[in-house]
């Protein structure tokens, strides 16, 4: 690769999932389920239909979550106030049937509002152990970037080794776990930003965008009928998969072939960032091995027992935006992260 595999496009063309990528590769869009017979996969499927019922224009980021889930890990999502992030969330545990809980990060939350803690009961003269939000299914980390990071370190622990220790002892979280956190891109006044080693802890980042003029208008519609985010059930959500199934699907994703020479293009694109001239910092293995998770979950939901080139693209942005640093003088410069990436995938060779 030569070091033009660096530099970046025209600044401000952020390419999102969910749109054409910047080499022009496949969108991240969830095929229909009519094109998958596999009962698994119409069942995963199914699952952006019913959060459609209550979330409307945010497809991507169902599909992000939905990924998470296949591969076992955790997302990211950030977006300004309003566009529905706490909203997905709850819809999403509503129709795989998870338990889900939410916490809301503030700057006085203490590592043991999260974990949960050791608490004196009077009864039998002694101590026993309090469980906290964090054990369930689905938790919502809402606004993880306005606690310290003493708080943000509690999910460290329970986002790799899926266990809380207190008191010297460590106790196992419930299958599935996955934390999905929310973060606002603007008002940084008061938020600590997430360390690089929690940061790397995250399988996906999700941009949610702004809705268009016709989704908005769906919207306000649903409003105007007496739609309440508060009441799903009224909306009509129902559980179209379970924890079960959930841990069938993703036995069927690890089974998902990939070629030497795909490996060898992930490889490729990770080793790029870490000489691109824009970055001070590049993806790690960690990021390596998380993008061929998400590309062997990707293959599985189009209905493919193989990974594409095409697979690594389509989720190459989520899946490596939060894992890189651009440089100070790139910053200055209006050049951002997905820049950079797009560049980096428009002129790494792909094996063909």
């Amino acid at each position: 690769m030569s070091p033009s595999a660096s530099q970046p496009g025209q600044p401000g063309q952020h390419a999102q999932p969910g749109q054409p990528g910047p080499e022009g590769g496949p969108a991240l869009r969830t095929p229909e389920a009519e094109h998958v017979p596999d009962p698994l996969r119409q069942a995963l499927l199914a699952v952006r239909t019913e959060v459609g019922k209550a979330v409307v224009g945010q497809d991507t980021a169902v599909t992000g979550v939905i990924i998470a889930l296949l591969c076992r890990g955790h997302i990211l999502l950030e977006g300004v106030p309003g566009v529905a992030k706490t909203l997905l969330a709850r819809s999403l545990a509503a129709a795989l049937e998870l338990d889900s809980k939410r916490v809301q990060f503030t700057p006085d939350l203490m590592p043991g509002d999260i974990t949960g803690s050791l608490v004196y009961d009077n009864a039998s003269s002694r101590f026993s152990f309090r469980e906290g939000p964090v054990f369930t299914n689905l938790l919502l980390a809402d606004e993880i970037n306005r606690t310290p990071p003493k708080s943000q370190s509690a999910l460290l622990e329970a986002m790799e080794e899926r266990q809380v220790s207190v008191d010297g002892r460590g106790r196992r979280l419930p299958e599935p776990f996955i934390v999905a956190a929310t973060q606002n891109p603007v008002e940084y006044e008061g938020t600590y930003p997430l360390p690089e080693a929690q940061l790397d802890r995250f399988l996906l980042k999700i941009v949610l965008e702004l809705p268009g003029p016709e989704a908005e208008f769906e919207i306000l519609s649903r409003h105007a009928q007496g739609f309440s985010p508060s009441d799903l059930a009224a909306a009509g959500i129902r559980a179209v998969a379970d924890p079960e199934l959930l841990g069938r699907a993703q036995a069927a994703v690890r089974q998902v072939r990939v070629a030497p020479e795909v490996l060898r293009y992930i490889v490729h694109l990770v080793h790029a960032t870490r000489h691109a001239p824009s970055f001070s910092l590049g993806v790690s293995p960690r990021g390596a091995t998380a993008l061929l998770a998400t590309s062997r979950a990707w293959a599985w939901l189009q209905g493919r027992d193989y990974v594409t080139p095409d697979d690594v693209k389509a989720l190459a942005l989520p899946t490596l935006r939060h894992r890189v640093q651009l440089r100070p003088e790139a910053q200055m410069e209006g050049i951002g992260v997905d820049d950079v990436l797009g560049a980096i995938l428009r002129t790494t060779e792909a094996p063909r």
